[in-house]
């Protein structure tokens, strides 16, 4: 069917690369589809409005739909409308009378607007999808850009930082700068705003190496939340995997995402992704019909093998994108390497990466996506992080992960959280979690920094409401109280919410900086929230997913404020502190063996009373942690140019009692002289330089993280 008056040449085209690719004459379409019986592209105007011409794609080589257009340019928009049976009973979404998105789309034009004529069946019809509704979508629906490669692009050179040497700081690509006072308003919540000098600058000197975006493809907002007023702001709800959203843009065009991604590395600064390739914004069985449904439901959605009609829900979103299919899994490969070569991505946060990793057994260390990403020559060497946990059977995975990836240690969070907050009985677990995870990672020659260690992220409490309030306060999402976890792990200090009491907030600053401490000096790979350097609240919210507001945007005034901008002091001076000394960062496990001088250890634990700590100590332990990492442990461990690693030796104690503690110093053997180096107690964090000798005793306030270096040593010419 031709709607211009003179029709545009089509020839046949080739069925790769799939996708929209001008090569610099023309367009050529390529489009998967297994059971589809025709497939039209669909061209618009300017403006998105009027579709000026429908072209049959000519040809169909090993299930992919394509065509050639000598006559078309960047710039072009277009969709695809699908002809195939309508018969959900057998799995199959067709209808032709919806202008679908390309899964390949590079950019773009317009938004969704909610209307019944977006959904395959009839809303409110008594069969509900098994009906069939005739109205034309394409006024509703965003349209595909054709995108022409960059030009005049730099080498890309990323940093390449080791694991080990890895502080991941976690933001919203819009939020973030949208109350920021040095980012002119104009570029304000878009990719050009978090590139401005001022960001990347704060981002620097804070000292963190690795940025890691909340999902920046183009996505869905719900029809309930857009109904309600509100918006997906988080983003897990894709709809468009190699298209940016075009909230995160200032003009059309994907190259400002390229911007971001130089300025970061020209800082020293890696650029992560959180995707979310587990499901799609097209929701369950009732949802709307905008690309994969429309394109090939029964090949993109995993479908109940007894029951077809239905879409197998491991992600509590409505359906669950088919990664077993091969050309699905093209898809999400395609994509990851889009965002590496293209737009210079370093890595990757997989969203209930799970779910990726299931076959039709379940979760499989050996599926054919983990298997496919381990021997690819691009993706195998930049950051995988997985979150290794779905809603489906047997979906937690912790440790299930293979050798090279990251995974999101929640048993590191939860005890954490548990010591701090005064509860008994974490003292063994804390060990263990500050040591890198041994006990859930330690196979295959994975290494500490397999666990990647948080305490807040973008799910849940910020770091000051997680010492503020005792329970969620999430009324303005207007679901009343049924969404977020109540499992928050949290402590107010006495006062429910803000306190103007000067103790209050004297033990809520101690606590924040306790619960950074821990996470700075644990073995593993450390991720911060952004905007607890300077102590954003969301007012108890821990679940601010659809607050696009003064709720979830990082609150840039506190950092000008004398709590704020102490406890971003503070955390600088942290982050130096473990960027200097390897013992905090290391690349081996810890074995409590001894040294090859036959002296030490790598790690010893200490009982209050300065002995070692024996099997029996610990079931009766205190509310204390003290061990002595060390520096002498590198050795043996070689670094690039066969160097060994040595490092100063430190005694470390972690204090959660509400009353002042004895302690007494280690015995000569261990070391002879300690000198404080960092104190929780001093707001700055800066210890107060005073020691003491072998077997002498000291007071451990309440609440506190101490550190201790160690001056002299057995044999050190004493």
């Amino acid at each position: 069917m031709t709607l211009a008056s003179s029709p545009l040449r089509v020839w046949p085209g080739q069925p790769y690369p799939l996708g929209a690719q001008w090569d610099g004459r023309g367009v050529n379409f390529a489009l998967f589809s297994l059971h589809a019986e025709n497939v039209e592209l669909c061209l618009f105007d300017a403006t998105g409005r009027h579709e000026t011409v429908r072209v049959v794609l000519p040809e169909y080589t090993d299930e992919v739909w394509h065509g050639y257009l000598p006559d078309l340019r960047p710039g072009q928009l277009y969709g695809y409308r699908v002809y195939g049976p309508y018969e959900p009973a057998r799995g199959h979404r067709f209808n032709h009378h919806k202008l679908l998105l390309d899964p390949y789309a590079r950019l773009l034009h317009g938004s969704l607007t909610w209307h019944d004529a977006v959904y395959g069946y009839r809303v409110g019809d008594a069969r509900a999808d098994l009906s069939f509704d005739r109205r034309d979508s394409a006024r509703y629906v965003p349209k595909c850009v054709v995108v022409g490669d960059a030009q005049n692009r730099r080498e890309r050179r990323p940093p390449h930082k080791p694991w080990r040497r890895s502080v991941i700081y976690e933001l919203h690509a819009g939020g973030y700068t949208r109350r920021h006072p040095q980012v002119p308003l104009e570029l304000r919540g878009s990719f050009r705003g978090l590139a401005e000098s001022a960001v990347i600058t704060h981002l620097r000197r804070l000292g963190v190496s690795a940025v890691e975006l909340l999902p920046i493809h183009a996505h869905v907002d719900e029809r309930r939340l857009v109904q309600a007023g509100k918006v997906n702001y988080w983003g897990y709800n894709s709809l468009a995997f190699f298209a940016p959203d075009n909230r995160f843009l200032t003009r059309p065009d994907p190259g400002e995402f390229r911007l971001l991604a130089q300025a970061l590395h020209d800082a020293g600064i890696e650029l992560l992704l959180d995707v979310v390739y587990n499901h799609t914004g097209e929701g369950d069985v009732l949802g709307p019909t905008l690309s994969f449904r429309g394109i090939d439901n029964a090949s993109y959605y995993r479908l109940d093998a007894a029951t077809p009609r239905q879409v197998l829900d491991y992600t509590g979103c409505g359906n669950t994108l088919n990664v077993s299919q091969p050309r699905v899994l093209q898809l999400v490969l395609d994509s990851m390497r889009y965002w590496v070569q293209q737009m210079g991505v370093d890595g990757f946060r997989f969203d209930l990466a799970t779910t990726l990793a299931r076959e039709d057994d379940g979760f499989e260390p050996g599926s054919g996506f983990l298997d496919a990403v381990r021997q690819d020559p691009v993706l195998s060497r930049v950051r995988l992080i997985a979150e290794p946990w779905d809603l489906g059977p047997q979906g937690y995975r912790l440790g299930g992960f293979p050798p090279g990836w990251g995974e999101w240690n929640d048993r590191y969070r939860d005890t954490v959280r548990s010591f701090w907050r005064g509860e008994a009985g974490h003292v063994a677990a804390l060990a263990s979690r500050i040591t890198g995870s041994s006990d859930i990672f330690a196979r295959h020659g994975r290494r500490p920094t397999a666990s990647i260690n948080f305490i807040t992220a973008h799910d849940g409490f910020t770091l000051r409401d997680l010492v503020s309030y005792a329970h969620k306060h999430n009324c303005a999402n207007g679901e009343e109280g049924r969404d977020g976890t109540d499992n928050n792990l949290s402590w107010n200090c006495g006062v429910e919410g803000p306190s103007d009491d000067p103790q209050i907030e004297a033990l809520r600053l101690r606590q924040m900086r306790n619960l950074l401490a821990t996470l700075l000096l644990s073995q593993g790979v450390p991720m911060l929230l952004a905007g607890d350097e300077f102590g954003h609240s969301q007012l108890g919210n821990n679940n601010a997913y659809c607050q696009d507001n003064d709720i979830a945007w990082p609150d840039w005034a506190r950092l000008q404020q004398p709590a704020g901008g102490s406890l971003h002091r503070y955390l600088r001076r942290l982050l130096v502190l473990r960027r200097r000394h390897g013992v905090f960062r290391r690349d081996r496990f810890f074995k409590g063996e001894a040294l090859p001088d036959g002296v030490g250890k790598d790690i010893r634990w200490l009982n209050p009373d300065g002995r070692e700590k024996l099997a029996g100590d610990w079931p009766v332990a205190p509310q204390l942690l003290a061990f002595i990492i060390d520096g002498a442990a590198g050795v043996g461990h070689l670094g690039p140019q066969d160097e060994s690693r040595l490092d100063a030796s430190y005694l470390v104690i972690l204090y959660a009692g509400d009353q002042t503690v004895l302690f007494r110093a280690p015995a000569p053997e261990f070391g002879i002289d300690w000198r404080r180096v960092f104190d929780t107690v001093e707001v700055d964090g800066k210890g107060d330089g005073q020691g003491f000798g072998a077997d002498a005793q000291c007071l451990i306030p309440p609440r506190c993280v101490q550190v201790f270096e160690r001056l002299q040593y057995p044999g050190d010419g004493v």
